[in-house]
């Protein structure tokens, strides 16, 4: 035994095996990151969550774009003068005039105010477009008057093509209507006057 033992090792076995070990155990490292980040979310769906940007740059006064934020579309509309009187008069005709009750978010604290935007920029509504009946998407009928499928004293706003659900200038469901609650509205903050983020604000992200 002892001269087994007092046997000297070939050089180029010992190579050999310090090569085969290290391999091993880098492909045990790598096999056990893949491992960890296999419960990491993929990119796509870290994006879909993800506050969004919007460039109101050609947004004129009276018009809407739509960006997708959370597989979601989310509405911006640039209200005109006439537009923000016509949210003060559908106060009495609208179920929950002060979003007492919302849907799947909260109110963010700076829209508690008279037109249910930022102080700073009341002609921009920002809402989420989805009804809060069955979850389809209302489509703008931005005219007040007498028209198809809308009251003779419609003020302007948003109606749900699938139950006639419908929503003022200021995203609140009118009374009598299928959908119970007002649509929703994500936190956003402006980083500068033509552009907006959806899904965070100085506070924290929706």
């Amino acid at each position: 035994m002892k001269a087994v033992l007092d046997e000297p090792v070939d050089p180029q076995r010992r190579i050999w095996l310090i090569a085969t070990s290290t391999a091993g155990g880098i492909a045990g490292v790598a096999t056990l990151i893949s491992f960890i980040d296999s419960f990491a979310p993929p990119a796509s769906a870290r994006a879909a969550g993800a506050p969004v940007h919007a460039d109101l740059t050609n947004l004129m006064p009276g018009s809407m774009m739509t960006v997708a934020w959370r597989g979601k579309p989310v509405f911006i509309v640039n209200r005109t003068p006439e537009m923000l009187a016509a949210v003060v008069k559908a106060n009495p005709m609208v179920a929950d005039p002060y979003t007492e009750h919302p849907f799947s978010m909260p109110l963010p604290a700076y829209c508690r105010n008279q037109y249910r935007s930022r102080p700073e920029h009341l002609n921009f509504l920002v809402a989420v477009g989805v009804c809060t009946h069955l979850g389809c998407t209302p489509i703008p009928r931005f005219q007040a008057g007498a028209q198809a499928n809308l009251p003779d004293d419609w003020p302007g706003g948003f109606l749900c093509p699938c139950h006639g659900s419908t929503y003022d200038l200021a995203r609140r469901v009118f009374k009598g209507k299928p959908a119970p609650q007002n649509l929703d509205e994500p936190r956003f903050m402006f980083v500068s006057p033509t552009n907006v983020v959806i899904g965070r604000d100085e506070h924290e992200e929706s």
